[in-house]
């Protein structure tokens, strides 16, 4: 039964997107971030989602939008990160163990820059928005109640056999959405919608703190002080997180305490210990191969790894870091760009959010930009400790800003070019009646 219902929706979704290629963008986002298909066992391992790209793609073309495609400094800055990807998997160490991981992230950066040029208008970027908040704030829901059921004594793990299948993969991811939530309950017009996203809210930091993740608190801290010094309301925030907060702590059992305390003591944690060897040892591959790098999660090979550094590789597995990942993959040049990306589209969103006294600027235009920066800045501090790197949510989040730039630069522009044409027009039609009057004039 799950299956039907499943290839059903997928195949209306695809015809409504060969109208609308935009339609088709929406289910990919919902199948990379949802994987739906893990859970109808029917269809489980059938390619839905190459087919649901190639129909994307497809109709992205014949329907002519591609005209539309423009190059941004995000774009190109994507768009050189895969070049560089595909350079470092021509010179990849073990060719055939990074080939999947390669591939998974050129398929993930394709679907980026789609996204980056076709969340053209206020209804589709809202959509896209929604996507990924309903996406994983399904999961976080899912996760706080499992969690107030299980009095807290089992730790949330995301949906198995994905990214975010790891607990702390998912604590981080659902600490980046936090923002976006705030931002759909300021742009929301019915009270119920933004009663369910202050319930939505609250229920994510359960999760997060139900995972029993240390990466995932930390990034939840960063939210929560982050939020409070930009906020102007200071002191009504931080009483509602600790309103939230508190009694969820409180809540756990003693074992998450205890874990939460070694934050302080984690040069003796022999987890982190064994992150600090995976960092050593992709600095010193990168190191090694300074340009191209040994080819995405290469590291993980033990004799790649005793390559640089045998006492390490005993112990050393993930790179723990989306820094080291792209470190050692594709090398120095290869972070470059990568970090290029994350600073460009945080420069972006704050450009945007400086605009907000600008008239010709629509309020939801900034107040995203003002929200995605927290989410780039959370996304930024988790991620130094998760092997993130190819996880679609922050990406998504950086093709929108991308997006937002575009559209806040075309619709002040026409509004300036109709100003200076309207006043051509007035200059010639009073040009075009002085010379008749003087015509007129002569003639008498």
């Amino acid at each position: 039964m799950r299956d039907a219902i499943l290839l059903s929706f997928t195949a209306l979704c695809l015809v409504a997107a060969l109208r609308h290629p935009f339609a088709g963008l929406l289910t990919w986002a919902w199948f990379t971030l949802m994987t739906p298909h893990q859970a109808a066992y029917g269809v489980y391992g059938v390619p839905l989602n190459v087919i649901i790209a190639g129909v994307v793609v497809a109709a992205y073309i014949v329907s002519g939008e591609i005209t539309k495609f423009r190059f941004d400094p995000i774009t190109s800055l994507i768009i050189a990160f895969a070049g560089w990807l595909t350079l470092s998997q021509i010179f990849s160490l073990a060719p055939e163990n990074s080939e999947i991981y390669y591939d998974r992230f050129i398929k993930t950066l394709l679907f980026i820059v789609l996204c980056a040029q076709m969340a053209a208008g206020k209804l589709r970027f809202n959509a896209m928005v929604w996507t990924i908040v309903a996406a994983i704030g399904f999961f976080a829901a899912k996760g706080a109640v499992f969690t107030l059921a299980t009095f807290g004594q089992y730790r949330v793990q995301g949906l198995p056999n994905t990214v975010l299948e790891d607990n702390n993969h998912f604590g981080i991811a659902v600490a980046t959405i936090l923002p976006l939530i705030f931002y759909l309950r300021a742009e929301a017009a019915n009270p119920w919608i933004k009663r369910g996203l202050v319930v939505l809210f609250c229920l994510a930091i359960i999760a997060i703190v139900g995972t029993h993740s240390r990466g995932a608190f930390i990034a939840l801290i960063v939210f929560g002080g982050f939020f409070w010094i930009r906020a102007r309301h200071k002191f009504a925030i931080l009483a509602g997180l600790m309103l939230v907060m508190i009694p969820t702590i409180t809540f756990m059992p003693g074992e998450w305490s205890q874990r939460m305390r070694t934050i302080g003591e984690a040069t003796q944690d022999d987890s982190f210990i064994g992150r600090v060897d995976a960092w050593v040892i992709n600095w010193k591959l990168a190191t090694a191969h300074p340009v191209t790098g040994v080819g995405l999660r290469n590291s993980y090979d033990k004799e790649i790894a005793q390559t640089v550094d045998i006492e390490r590789a005993e112990t050393a597995k993930a790179a723990h870091s989306i820094y080291f990942e792209v470190l050692g993959g594709s090398g120095f040049i290869g972070l470059f760009i990568y970090l290029s990306l994350f600073v460009y589209a945080f420069l972006s969103a704050w450009s945007v959010y400086l605009s907000k006294t600008n008239p010709k600027l629509a309020p939801w235009k900034w107040r995203f930009a003002y929200y995605a920066q927290m989410s780039l800045v959370v996304f930024a501090i988790g991620g130094a400790s998760t092997s993130m790197e190819m996880w679609d949510g922050y990406l998504i989040i950086i093709a929108l800003i991308s997006a937002l730039k575009k559209i806040a630069v075309a619709e002040q522009k026409p509004a300036g070019f109709a100003l200076a044409a309207a006043r051509a027009r007035n200059w010639r039609g009073r040009k075009r009646f002085e010379d008749l009057h003087e015509e007129s004039a002569e003639a008498r």
